[in-house]
């Protein structure tokens, strides 16, 4: 009998990253199934190589993804071939809702019989619900972090199911006095972490005001300590546009433990995305910051997105601002550094803030079990491979 085969696709580091722990979870439920991808370094820790490059496919903002579209149907054509060439009985599409839905739509016209499975659905109680009918139409399964989606699909006759956060369920805490050790801190020095973002454009756009943030915080409080942890997927982009770093900060190495790193923070000035959830998991305040194009920002402030606020965290808090956030005009290093260090000099507003991030991660759906092992679960059944 032909052993059950799964591809996935990932287009991002966070998805690169959540398709290796869902293959690791459909292996542990059904070793037989054999499985290949389209990702990067996470994939190939467990021995997926990547038949594509997925490093162009790192794009942010709308206009920045119009200039990018040849590369994205060129990849998207290769990703189709490379699919069905391995002759899949399911595909799994991670996060990264354009390129996925290109990639489902060259499938679904060559094959209908192979089983498209979306992993993370397009955030459309943020903006255009219009999106749960186009991907009801295209996929026979969704995998989805929060429980509000469900209600968006339920008009289409999607099958969803909810499998928490993924960064909740990366259930690691952090050893704070292993890192802090390291550095050589005592408990009443104080550390602040600079998470600069992870695609090339986010080190473009918003690791600058963050690190000259940082820079005002060291300028005023030469005893601070400062450690940036680029993400590996820019960690070279980095390092070259910040060549001196290391005469006023400490930058992570490449080994360290990114969990032990964000638990010996004291506070972190952080580019908006996943890492927010993950901080907020070690116990760790934060201030989020963001700058995307403008003609980006416009569109999706005006015309798009609906909440308030950008960060999960705080949408979950009932779209209250728990955590400190500095979007396109309001993010300026000197308006940065003033809160963090007003932030630094307050222990009851930390530990308050550090409580209502505790609370709002409660509201983020925490399952039972791992986010991982649910969604293999669900892959499982739709292409009814028993454990």
């Amino acid at each position: 009998m032909k052993a059950p085969r799964i591809f996935l696709v990932a287009a991002e580091p966070s998805g690169d990253l959540l398709a290796r722990e869902t293959a690791e979870a459909i292996k542990a439920q059904a070793p037989s199934v054999e499985l290949a991808g389209i990702g990067g370094g996470e994939l190939k820790k467990i021995g997926i190589e990547s038949p594509i490059d997925i490093a162009p496919l790192s794009i942010l903002g709308l206009f920045e993804g119009l200039k990018a579209y040849g590369t994205v149907v060129k990849l998207a054509d290769a990703a189709a071939d490379a699919i069905l060439a391995f002759g899949p009985d399911a595909v799994i599409l991670v996060d990264s809702w354009g390129f996925m839905l290109r990639v489902a739509q060259r499938v679904r016209d060559r094959d209908p019989t192979i089983k498209l499975i979306k992993l993370v659905g397009p955030q459309v109680w943020a903006t255009r619900p219009g999106r749960a009918k186009t991907l009801s139409n295209l996929v026979d399964h969704l995998i989805c972090i929060h429980q509000m989606e469900t209600g968006y699909y339920e008009p289409y006759g999607l099958p969803v199911t909810v499998m928490g956060n993924p960064a909740l369920s990366r259930t690691e805490r952090g050893d704070r006095d292993a890192y802090r050790g390291k550095l050589g801190l005592s408990e009443s020095e104080q550390m602040v972490l600079i998470l600069p973002g992870s695609r090339p454009s986010e080190i473009k756009r918003v690791a600058p005001v963050l690190m000259e943030a940082a820079w005002l915080l060291k300028s005023e409080r030469p005893e601070l300590r400062i450690v940036a942890a680029p993400a590996p997927s820019v960690r070279t982009q980095f390092l070259a546009d910040y060549p001196n770093l290391a005469d006023w900060a400490v930058v992570s190495n490449e080994g360290d433990n990114a969990a032990d790193i964000m638990a010996a923070a004291d506070l972190a000035l952080a580019c908006s995305g996943t890492v927010t959830s993950e901080l907020a998991v070690q116990g760790t305040p934060f201030i989020v910051g963001y700058k995307t194009g403008w003609m980006t920002w416009v569109l999706a402030r005006y015309l798009l997105y609906k909440p308030e606020h950008i960060t999960l965290l705080n949408i979950a808090a009932d779209d209250a601002e728990i955590a400190p956030e500095y979007v396109q005009t309001r993010f300026r290093a000197d308006i940065v550094a003033e809160r963090a260090s007003a932030l630094l000099s307050d222990a009851e507003a930390l530990r308050a803030q550090i409580e209502a991030q505790n609370k709002a991660l409660s509201r983020m759906g925490e399952r039972d079990e791992p986010a991982p092992t649910i969604a293999a679960q669900a892959i499982l059944s739709v292409i009814n491979v028993s454990k």
